[in-house]
C-alpha cells in the first residue's frame, strides 16, 4: 500500500507523537508498503528525505485552524489530494496537518485514518467554535484510533454516534526492552550503588511535572540515601514563551527548577541529589532498567508513552492521572496513582506534599515495588503492549480489517 503519515513534528524532532509515527512508519516501511510523512521543517533535516526507508516531506507551516495557520498551507493540500495514497493517518487535533485538511476531508479518496489524541485544548475557550465543529470532522473519516476507552475525545465521538471507533493501547519497543539489564549508568552519573534511584522523563517545557517531582523528592524522606534523575530536552520556547514561564513562576512564588535543584543539592548534611540531565535514548532506557521507581506529574498528557516504558523495563511507576494513566495502571498492573486535582482549563494541578507521601510509602515498601515491577514486565511481555504488536494492528485498520482487542485484565 501507498501509505502517507501527517504528523506536526517527526524524527529528529523528539516527543511522544514524534516517536508513536516513527515506530509505526518504519515498521510498516519494513513490511513492504511505501510510506511518507508529511510534517514541519527541521533544521537538521532537508526538506525531502529517506529516513529509514520512510519518505519524509518537510512543510514549512505553522498554527493551526483556531490560530490561524501560516505557510504553504495549500502546497500540502495539493499534496495530500493528489499523491495518489491508498491510505493517510493523520496525528493529533489542533495542530495543522489535520487542521488544514477538515474543509478537504470529503473530497481526500484515501482512507482517511485519524488519532484525534486527547483534545488538550476542549475546556479552553479558545478551542470553542474548533470542537463545535469536531463531530462533523470525525463522522468524515474512515476509521477513528482512541488510545483510552474512556477520555474526553473519545467521548465526543461516543456521544455522536460514531461506529468507526477503535481502541489501541500506546507501547514500548521490544528491541529496547528485550531485557531488563543495567549497565554501568548509575557509575558514569555518579550516583552510589546503595542509592535509591527516581527518575522521571519528558521535556522540561513547565508542564511534564519535573518542577513538582523534584519539590516532592526534597519533600520526602526515606530510609537510606536517594538521588532524583529528572532528565528531559529543553523544549524550544520563544522569548515571550519563556518570560511568561518565569512571570508565572514568580506569581506561584516559588523559585525555578534550575534553583530548586541548586537548593536541594546546596543542603548541607541531606542524603539526596538531584541530576538535571538530558541523556541520549540508550541511556535513557537504562535509566528506566536500573531506577527503583519511575515517578510522572504531567499537567496534560493523553496516552504517556514513558508509563509503557517503565512497565517494559520492570521498574514500577508512580504517576499522577495524566491522560489515561488509570487505564494504564489496570493495563499493566505496573503502578500506582496519585491523585491530583484539575483546573478549569483540564489541566492537571500536581500537589508536591501529596506525591511526597505517595513516594515515601512505595520506597518503603520494596515487596509491593517489586510486584508491581512484575507485572508491568510480564504485561509487556505478553505482547500487546509492543510496537511490534501495534504496528501490525493499526496496518489492518489502514487496511479496513479489525485490529486486536486491547487487554483488560492487571496482571501480575
Amino acid at each position: 500500500m501507498k501509505l502517507l503519515f501527517c504528523c506536526e513534528n517527526y524524527p529528529p524532532s523528539v516527543g511522544g507523537v514524534q516517536e508513536v509515527m516513527r515506530q509505526i512508519a518504519e515498521r510498516l516501511s519494513s513490511k513492504g508498503h511505501q510510506v511518507t510523512v508529511a510534517t514541519s521543517v527541521h533544521g537538521q533535516r532537508s526538506a525531502d528525505t529517506m529516513r529509514n526507508g520512510v519518505r519524509v516531506v518537510s512543510f514549512p507551516i505553522a498554527g493551526n485552524w483556531s490560530r490561524g495557520m501560516i505557510g504553504p498551507v495549500d502546497a500540502y493540500q495539493r499534496f495530500v489530494q493528489d499523491g495518489d495514497f491508498d491510505a493517510i493517518c493523520i496525528k493529533a487535533a489542533q495542530q495543522w496537518t489535520f487542521d488544514a485538511l477538515v474543509d478537504l476531508l470529503p473530497a481526500i479518496r484515501a482512507r482517511k485514518v485519524f488519532i484525534p489524541c486527547g483534545f488538550s485544548g476542549l475546556y479552553q475557550r479558545t478551542y470553542k467554535r474548533y470542537f463545535a465543529h469536531m463531530p462533523q470532522w470525525l463522522a468524515q473519516c474512515d476509521a477513528l484510533i482512541f488510545y483510552a476507552s474512556e477520555y474526553r475525545d473519545i467521548r465526543m465521538a461516543q456521544a455522536h454516534g460514531l461506529k468507526t471507533i477503535h481502541v489501541l493501547p500506546n507501547g514500548a519497543d521490544e528491541r529496547e526492552f528485550a531485557d531488563t539489564d543495567a549497565t554501568d549508568l548509575r557509575a558514569r552519573l555518579g550516583i552510589p550503588a546503595d542509592s535509591y534511584l527516581l527518575l522521571t522523563v519528558g521535556s522540561i517545557s513547565g508542564i511534564k511535572g519535573h518542577w513538582e517531582v523534584a519539590r516532592a523528592f526534597e519533600l520526602a524522606s526515606f530510609d537510606r540515601p536517594a538521588t532524583l534523575l529528572l532528565n528531559g530536552n529543553v523544549a524550544r520556547r520563544s522569548r515571550l514563551g519563556r518570560a511568561w514561564q518565569r512571570m508565572r513562576e514568580l506569581a506561584l512564588g516559588r523559585p525555578t527548577l534550575s534553583a530548586l535543584v541548586l537548593r536541594i543539592n546546596a543542603r548541607q548534611g541531606s542524603a539526596k541529589r538531584v541530576v538535571l540531565a538530558d541523556l541520549p535514548r540508550p541511556d535513557v532506557v537504562q535509566a528506566f532498567k536500573t531506577c527503583d521507581l519511575f515517578v510522572f506529574a504531567s499537567y496534560v498528557e493523553y496516552s504517556p508513552l514513558v508509563l509503557f516504558e517503565a512497565a517494559a523495563s520492570g521498574t514500577p511507576f508512580l504517576t499522577i492521572p495524566a491522560g489515561n494513566a488509570e487505564e494504564i495502571v489496570r493495563w499493566t498492573g505496573g503502578g500506582v496513582v496519585c491523585p491530583a486535582p484539575v483546573a478549569d482549563n483540564g489541566y492537571l494541578q500536581p500537589q508536591p506534599q501529596v506525591l511526597a507521601k505517595a513516594m515515601e510509602a512505595l520506597m518503603a515498601d520494596p515487596q509491593k515495588r517489586a510486584a508491581l515491577g512484575r507485572s508491568g514486565r510480564n504485561a509487556f511481555l505478553e505482547g500487546g503492549f509492543s510496537w511490534a504488536h501495534i504496528a501490525d494492528a493499526y496496518e489492518r485498520i489502514l487496511l479496513g480489517n479489525q485490529p486486536f482487542v486491547v487487554p483488560e485484565a492487571t496482571h501480575g
